[in-house]
Protein backbone atom coordinates (compact mmCIF):
# COMPACT_ATOMS: atom_id res chain seq x y z
CA UNK A 1 0.00 0.00 0.00
CA UNK A 2 1.18 3.39 -0.93
CA UNK A 3 1.07 6.93 1.49
CA UNK A 4 -0.29 9.35 -1.30
CA UNK A 5 -0.90 13.45 -0.55
CA UNK A 6 -3.76 14.30 -2.84
CA UNK A 7 -3.17 12.29 -5.91
CA UNK A 8 0.75 12.03 -5.98
CA UNK A 9 2.44 9.01 -4.85
CA UNK A 10 5.12 9.69 -1.84
CA UNK A 11 6.92 6.53 -2.05
CA UNK A 12 10.09 6.46 -4.23
CA UNK A 13 11.09 10.57 -3.73
CA UNK A 14 12.16 13.20 -1.10
CA UNK A 15 9.36 14.37 1.48
CA UNK A 16 8.52 16.49 4.14
CA UNK A 17 8.39 14.48 7.57
CA UNK A 18 4.35 16.39 7.33
CA UNK A 19 3.40 13.81 4.79
CA UNK A 20 4.29 11.20 6.70
CA UNK A 21 3.31 12.10 10.57
CA UNK A 22 -0.41 13.31 12.19
CA UNK A 23 0.46 15.56 15.44
CA UNK A 24 -1.53 14.14 18.24
CA UNK A 25 -2.53 16.85 20.18
CA UNK A 26 -4.89 15.99 23.20
CA UNK A 27 -3.69 17.45 26.39
CA UNK A 28 -4.68 16.10 29.94
CA UNK A 29 -5.14 18.90 32.31
CA UNK A 30 -6.02 18.87 36.33
CA UNK A 31 -8.49 21.70 35.82
CA UNK A 32 -10.81 18.93 33.66
CA UNK A 33 -10.73 16.40 36.83
CA UNK A 34 -9.56 13.84 35.23
CA UNK A 35 -9.88 10.19 36.42
CA UNK A 36 -8.76 6.37 36.50
CA UNK A 37 -5.59 4.74 36.23
CA UNK A 38 -2.86 5.67 33.91
CA UNK A 39 0.76 5.28 33.18
CA UNK A 40 3.39 8.14 32.71
CA UNK A 41 6.46 7.91 30.71
CA UNK A 42 8.54 10.87 30.88
CA UNK A 43 11.96 11.29 29.46
CA UNK A 44 14.08 10.15 32.59
CA UNK A 45 12.28 6.48 31.43
CA UNK A 46 13.58 6.69 27.97
CA UNK A 47 17.16 5.42 27.15
CA UNK A 48 19.11 8.31 24.98
CA UNK A 49 19.81 7.05 21.24
CA UNK A 50 17.98 3.66 21.14
CA UNK A 51 14.46 3.66 21.74
CA UNK A 52 14.17 1.29 24.52
CA UNK A 53 11.52 2.40 27.62
CA UNK A 54 13.72 1.98 30.83
CA UNK A 55 11.19 2.76 33.35
CA UNK A 56 7.13 4.14 33.76
CA UNK A 57 5.15 5.05 36.54
CA UNK A 58 1.50 3.96 37.39
CA UNK A 59 -0.66 6.79 38.52
CA UNK A 60 -3.97 8.01 39.57
CA UNK A 61 -5.14 10.72 37.04
CA UNK A 62 -7.10 12.25 39.95
CA UNK A 63 -3.61 13.83 41.60
CA UNK A 64 -2.21 15.02 38.68
CA UNK A 65 -0.49 18.65 39.24
CA UNK A 66 0.50 19.88 36.02
CA UNK A 67 -0.31 18.68 32.04
CA UNK A 68 0.28 15.84 30.36
CA UNK A 69 0.08 14.77 27.02
CA UNK A 70 -1.96 11.62 26.05
CA UNK A 71 -0.96 8.78 23.85
CA UNK A 72 -1.73 5.75 22.72
CA UNK A 73 0.18 2.25 21.80
CA UNK A 74 1.71 2.45 17.92
CA UNK A 75 2.26 5.93 18.48
CA UNK A 76 5.92 7.57 18.52
CA UNK A 77 6.79 9.77 21.64
CA UNK A 78 9.45 12.48 20.60
CA UNK A 79 11.52 14.43 23.08
CA UNK A 80 11.52 17.40 21.97
CA UNK A 81 13.74 19.07 24.46
CA UNK A 82 17.39 18.90 23.82
CA UNK A 83 16.58 17.24 20.98
CA UNK A 84 20.49 15.40 20.63
CA UNK A 85 19.29 13.22 23.69
CA UNK A 86 17.76 10.96 20.99
CA UNK A 87 14.51 10.24 23.57
CA UNK A 88 12.20 8.77 20.91
CA UNK A 89 10.41 5.85 21.71
CA UNK A 90 7.21 4.15 20.09
CA UNK A 91 4.56 3.63 22.53
CA UNK A 92 3.72 -0.29 23.87
CA UNK A 93 0.39 0.87 25.47
CA UNK A 94 -1.67 3.69 26.01
CA UNK A 95 -0.75 6.63 28.46
CA UNK A 96 0.11 10.14 29.28
CA UNK A 97 3.73 11.44 29.03
CA UNK A 98 5.22 15.07 29.66
CA UNK A 99 4.30 17.57 27.86
CA UNK A 100 8.11 18.42 26.72
CA UNK A 101 7.74 15.40 24.36
CA UNK A 102 5.38 15.66 21.18
CA UNK A 103 3.01 12.05 20.26
CA UNK A 104 2.91 11.41 16.29
CA UNK A 105 0.95 9.28 15.17
CA UNK A 106 1.96 7.58 11.62
CA UNK A 107 0.03 7.17 8.40
CA UNK A 108 -1.14 4.06 6.56
CA UNK A 109 1.44 3.10 4.28
CA UNK A 110 4.11 4.00 5.99
CA UNK A 111 6.49 1.80 7.88
CA UNK A 112 6.92 3.44 12.11
CA UNK A 113 10.19 1.81 12.38
CA UNK A 114 11.50 3.41 9.21
CA UNK A 115 10.33 7.14 10.84
CA UNK A 116 10.99 6.46 14.13
CA UNK A 117 14.66 5.49 13.61
CA UNK A 118 15.00 8.81 11.10
CA UNK A 119 14.18 10.62 14.24
CA UNK A 120 16.70 9.55 15.84
CA UNK A 121 18.91 9.11 13.55
CA UNK A 122 22.27 12.04 13.31
CA UNK A 123 20.57 12.57 10.00
CA UNK A 124 17.56 14.50 11.47
CA UNK A 125 19.70 16.05 13.92
CA UNK A 126 21.75 17.55 11.17
CA UNK A 127 19.12 18.72 9.33
CA UNK A 128 16.40 19.58 11.38
CA UNK A 129 16.41 23.83 12.70
CA UNK A 130 16.72 23.22 16.76
CA UNK A 131 15.94 26.48 18.14
CA UNK A 132 18.76 27.26 20.76
CA UNK A 133 17.67 31.28 21.73
CA UNK A 134 19.13 32.39 25.06
CA UNK A 135 17.77 31.49 28.01
CA UNK A 136 16.29 28.50 27.06
CA UNK A 137 17.10 25.00 26.80
CA UNK A 138 17.51 24.05 22.80
CA UNK A 139 14.17 22.62 21.38
CA UNK A 140 12.27 21.72 18.45
CA UNK A 141 9.07 23.10 17.02
CA UNK A 142 6.36 20.41 15.60
CA UNK A 143 6.43 22.37 12.84
CA UNK A 144 10.06 22.24 12.27
CA UNK A 145 10.04 18.65 12.62
CA UNK A 146 7.10 18.25 9.91
CA UNK A 147 9.09 20.80 7.91
CA UNK A 148 12.20 18.14 7.56
CA UNK A 149 12.99 16.17 4.87
CA UNK A 150 12.71 12.44 4.69
CA UNK A 151 14.03 9.58 2.02
CA UNK A 152 11.03 7.59 1.76
CA UNK A 153 11.63 4.40 -0.60
CA UNK A 154 8.74 1.93 -1.15
CA UNK A 155 7.07 0.28 1.87
CA UNK A 156 8.79 -2.84 1.46
CA UNK A 157 12.53 -0.86 1.42
CA UNK A 158 11.64 0.64 4.59
CA UNK A 159 10.66 -2.40 6.35
CA UNK A 160 14.10 -4.21 4.98
CA UNK A 161 15.97 -1.10 6.66
CA UNK A 162 14.04 -1.08 9.31
CA UNK A 163 15.26 -4.72 9.99
CA UNK A 164 19.24 -4.28 8.93
CA UNK A 165 19.01 -1.48 11.68
CA UNK A 166 17.56 -3.34 14.07
CA UNK A 167 20.12 -6.40 13.79
CA UNK A 168 22.61 -3.86 14.23
CA UNK A 169 21.41 -2.05 17.22
CA UNK A 170 21.16 -5.62 18.89
CA UNK A 171 24.85 -5.82 19.10
CA UNK A 172 24.48 -2.35 21.05
CA UNK A 173 21.99 -4.10 23.38
CA UNK A 174 24.04 -7.36 24.20
CA UNK A 175 26.65 -5.32 24.71
CA UNK A 176 24.45 -3.20 27.67
CA UNK A 177 23.22 -7.10 28.67
CA UNK A 178 26.54 -7.54 29.71
CA UNK A 179 27.29 -4.32 31.58
CA UNK A 180 23.97 -5.50 33.49
CA UNK A 181 25.14 -8.52 34.51
CA UNK A 182 28.42 -7.20 35.92
CA UNK A 183 25.88 -4.76 38.11
CA UNK A 184 24.42 -8.04 39.28
CA UNK A 185 27.44 -9.44 40.23
CA UNK A 186 28.73 -6.27 42.46
CA UNK A 187 25.02 -7.19 44.15
CA UNK A 188 25.61 -10.90 44.16
CA UNK A 189 28.88 -10.47 45.98
CA UNK A 190 27.64 -7.78 48.63
CA UNK A 191 25.20 -10.44 49.81
CA UNK A 192 28.17 -13.60 49.95
CA UNK A 193 30.04 -11.10 52.03
CA UNK A 194 27.62 -9.55 54.10
CA UNK A 195 24.28 -10.73 53.65
CA UNK A 196 20.64 -9.23 53.40
CA UNK A 197 20.66 -5.88 55.03
CA UNK A 198 17.06 -6.54 55.75
CA UNK A 199 17.98 -9.62 57.82
CA UNK A 200 21.88 -8.17 59.09
CA UNK A 201 22.80 -12.39 59.15
CA UNK A 202 26.17 -11.09 60.82
CA UNK A 203 24.69 -9.23 63.60
CA UNK A 204 26.30 -5.69 62.06
CA UNK A 205 26.02 -2.87 64.42
CA UNK A 206 23.85 -0.39 62.66
CA UNK A 207 23.90 3.05 62.32
CA UNK A 208 21.86 5.71 60.43
CA UNK A 209 23.20 7.55 57.04
CA UNK A 210 23.15 10.77 58.88
CA UNK A 211 25.58 9.04 61.56
CA UNK A 212 28.31 7.92 59.10
CA UNK A 213 28.35 11.10 56.70
CA UNK A 214 30.27 14.02 56.98
CA UNK A 215 27.81 16.03 54.15
CA UNK A 216 24.56 14.50 53.67
CA UNK A 217 21.92 16.76 52.08
CA UNK A 218 20.18 17.32 48.91
CA UNK A 219 20.45 20.05 46.15
CA UNK A 220 18.43 23.69 46.23
CA UNK A 221 14.82 24.00 45.80
CA UNK A 222 12.63 26.02 43.72
CA UNK A 223 13.54 29.33 42.62
CA UNK A 224 17.60 28.80 43.70
CA UNK A 225 17.40 26.51 41.16
CA UNK A 226 15.33 26.75 37.78
CA UNK A 227 15.84 25.51 34.36
CA UNK A 228 16.23 28.99 33.04
CA UNK A 229 19.77 28.83 35.56
CA UNK A 230 20.75 26.35 33.22
CA UNK A 231 23.80 27.59 30.67
CA UNK A 232 25.89 25.15 27.93
CA UNK A 233 28.60 25.29 29.77
CA UNK A 234 29.56 25.86 33.83
CA UNK A 235 29.20 23.98 36.31
CA UNK A 236 27.66 20.38 36.30
CA UNK A 237 24.54 19.94 37.87
CA UNK A 238 23.80 16.39 38.78
CA UNK A 239 19.65 15.14 38.08
CA UNK A 240 17.07 12.32 38.75
CA UNK A 241 18.25 11.08 35.39
CA UNK A 242 22.13 10.96 35.65
CA UNK A 243 21.92 8.74 38.67
CA UNK A 244 21.96 5.05 37.52
CA UNK A 245 22.11 1.95 39.70
CA UNK A 246 26.10 1.79 40.22
CA UNK A 247 26.50 3.95 37.51
CA UNK A 248 26.79 8.04 36.80
CA UNK A 249 24.63 8.29 33.61
CA UNK A 250 26.36 11.09 31.35
CA UNK A 251 23.66 12.54 29.18
CA UNK A 252 21.37 15.09 29.25
CA UNK A 253 23.75 17.57 30.52
CA UNK A 254 23.16 20.41 32.51
CA UNK A 255 25.08 23.43 33.66
CA UNK A 256 25.19 26.86 35.94
CA UNK A 257 27.38 29.56 35.75
CA UNK A 258 30.69 29.94 37.76
CA UNK A 259 28.68 33.13 39.26
CA UNK A 260 25.42 31.48 40.31
CA UNK A 261 27.47 28.15 41.64
CA UNK A 262 28.87 30.53 44.10
CA UNK A 263 25.97 31.18 45.63
CA UNK A 264 24.30 27.90 46.24
CA UNK A 265 28.34 26.39 46.57
CA UNK A 266 27.38 24.73 49.68
CA UNK A 267 25.46 22.04 47.41
CA UNK A 268 29.29 21.34 45.93
CA UNK A 269 29.38 17.63 45.18
CA UNK A 270 33.45 16.43 44.81
CA UNK A 271 34.28 13.27 43.11
CA UNK A 272 33.82 10.17 45.74
CA UNK A 273 30.24 11.26 47.10
CA UNK A 274 27.80 8.90 47.32
CA UNK A 275 25.10 10.34 44.66
CA UNK A 276 21.38 9.03 45.72
CA UNK A 277 18.34 9.36 43.70
CA UNK A 278 14.85 9.61 45.73
CA UNK A 279 12.72 9.84 43.00
CA UNK A 280 11.95 7.80 40.19
CA UNK A 281 12.18 4.01 39.18
CA UNK A 282 13.43 2.52 41.47
CA UNK A 283 12.78 4.86 44.14
CA UNK A 284 15.92 4.49 45.84
CA UNK A 285 19.64 4.18 43.80
CA UNK A 286 22.56 5.31 43.96
CA UNK A 287 26.40 5.60 42.19
CA UNK A 288 29.50 7.59 42.86
CA UNK A 289 30.25 10.89 41.59
CA UNK A 290 32.97 10.68 38.87
CA UNK A 291 36.50 11.90 39.55
CA UNK A 292 36.65 13.37 35.92
CA UNK A 293 33.52 16.19 37.02
CA UNK A 294 36.03 17.77 39.67
CA UNK A 295 32.43 20.13 40.88
CA UNK A 296 29.57 19.51 40.47
CA UNK A 297 25.62 20.88 41.62
CA UNK A 298 23.07 18.59 42.78
CA UNK A 299 19.68 18.91 42.25
CA UNK A 300 16.42 18.55 44.65
CA UNK A 301 15.78 15.15 45.08
CA UNK A 302 19.43 14.39 44.52
CA UNK A 303 21.23 13.63 47.49
CA UNK A 304 24.42 13.40 48.02
CA UNK A 305 26.40 11.63 50.98
CA UNK A 306 29.81 12.47 51.77
CA UNK A 307 30.83 9.35 54.20
CA UNK A 308 33.36 9.19 57.09
CA UNK A 309 35.63 6.93 55.91
CA UNK A 310 36.89 6.00 59.06
CA UNK A 311 32.91 4.43 59.24
CA UNK A 312 32.23 3.30 55.95
CA UNK A 313 33.41 3.61 52.04
CA UNK A 314 31.83 4.55 49.30
CA UNK A 315 31.59 1.65 47.15
CA UNK A 316 30.07 -0.07 49.72
CA UNK A 317 27.34 2.17 50.41
CA UNK A 318 26.64 2.75 46.97
CA UNK A 319 26.20 -1.31 46.28
CA UNK A 320 23.84 -1.51 49.82
CA UNK A 321 21.78 1.27 48.94
CA UNK A 322 21.02 -0.51 45.38
CA UNK A 323 20.18 -3.66 46.91
CA UNK A 324 16.31 -4.66 46.27
CA UNK A 325 16.01 -5.55 49.93
CA UNK A 326 17.47 -2.25 51.41
CA UNK A 327 14.78 -0.35 49.06
CA UNK A 328 12.46 -3.09 50.57
CA UNK A 329 13.73 -1.62 54.55
CA UNK A 330 13.26 1.67 53.09
CA UNK A 331 9.44 1.27 51.47
CA UNK A 332 7.58 3.08 54.51
CA UNK A 333 9.69 5.99 54.13
CA UNK A 334 8.25 6.63 50.00
CA UNK A 335 5.41 9.00 50.28
CA UNK A 336 3.28 10.32 47.70
CA UNK A 337 0.53 8.49 45.17
CA UNK A 338 1.18 10.43 41.56
CA UNK A 339 5.16 10.23 41.91
CA UNK A 340 6.53 8.55 44.87
CA UNK A 341 9.76 9.82 46.87
CA UNK A 342 11.79 9.14 49.85
CA UNK A 343 12.49 12.11 51.62
CA UNK A 344 16.00 13.11 52.46
CA UNK A 345 15.08 13.37 56.28
CA UNK A 346 13.42 10.27 56.91
CA UNK A 347 16.62 8.33 54.62
CA UNK A 348 18.93 10.41 56.73
CA UNK A 349 17.42 8.17 59.92
CA UNK A 350 17.49 4.61 58.63
CA UNK A 351 19.27 2.55 60.25
CA UNK A 352 21.32 0.07 58.09
CA UNK A 353 23.97 -3.16 59.20
CA UNK A 354 27.75 -1.59 58.58
CA UNK A 355 30.31 -4.09 58.08
CA UNK A 356 33.66 -3.80 59.68
CA UNK A 357 35.39 -1.34 57.31
CA UNK A 358 38.35 -3.92 56.66
CA UNK A 359 35.95 -6.65 55.18
CA UNK A 360 34.28 -3.32 53.38
CA UNK A 361 38.01 -2.54 52.00
CA UNK A 362 38.35 -6.38 50.65
CA UNK A 363 34.67 -5.83 49.43
CA UNK A 364 35.88 -2.38 47.40
CA UNK A 365 38.92 -4.11 45.95
CA UNK A 366 36.53 -6.76 43.99
CA UNK A 367 34.34 -4.07 42.96
CA UNK A 368 37.03 -2.08 41.37
CA UNK A 369 38.23 -4.99 39.27
CA UNK A 370 34.86 -5.11 38.15
CA UNK A 371 34.87 -1.55 37.13
CA UNK A 372 38.20 -1.94 35.19
CA UNK A 373 35.87 -4.71 33.18
CA UNK A 374 33.57 -2.02 32.54
CA UNK A 375 35.57 0.27 31.29
CA UNK A 376 36.76 -2.49 28.56
CA UNK A 377 33.07 -2.80 27.57
CA UNK A 378 32.70 0.95 27.52
CA UNK A 379 35.12 1.14 25.00
CA UNK A 380 34.17 -1.70 23.02
CA UNK A 381 31.01 0.27 23.02
CA UNK A 382 32.49 3.49 20.98
CA UNK A 383 33.33 1.10 18.23
CA UNK A 384 29.89 -0.43 18.20
CA UNK A 385 28.35 3.05 18.31
CA UNK A 386 30.92 4.33 15.19
CA UNK A 387 30.06 1.59 12.81
CA UNK A 388 25.60 1.92 13.50
CA UNK A 389 26.69 5.31 12.75
CA UNK A 390 27.59 4.89 9.54
CA UNK A 391 25.13 2.50 8.84
CA UNK A 392 22.87 4.87 10.04
CA UNK A 393 23.79 7.31 7.48
CA UNK A 394 23.59 5.03 4.30
CA UNK A 395 20.15 3.74 5.54
CA UNK A 396 18.71 7.68 5.35
CA UNK A 397 20.72 8.77 2.35
CA UNK A 398 19.15 6.14 -0.62
CA UNK A 399 22.71 4.40 -0.13
CA UNK A 400 20.78 0.91 0.41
Amino acid sequence: MSSTLGNEPLVGRTCQLRELLDFRNEIVHPKDRPTGPSIFVGLEHIERDTGVRIGAERIDLSELTGRRARFQAGDIVYGYLRPYLNKVWIAEFDGICSVDQYVFTVRPGVDRDYVARFLRSDQFLRTAPINAAPGQLPRIRSGEIGATQIVLPDLAEQQRISAILNKADGLRRRRKSAIDLLASYVQSMFLDMFGSPATNPNKYGLKTFGEISKIFSDGPFGSNLKSSHYTETGVRVIRLQNIGVGTFIDEDSAFVSEDHFRSLSKHACLPGDVLIGTLGDPNLRACLHPDWIPVALNKADCVQLRPNRDIALPEYLVALINLPSLEELARGLVRGQTRTRISMGRLRNLPVPIAPIEDQRCFVEKVRAVSKLRKVYDSSGESIQSLFAALEARAFSAEF
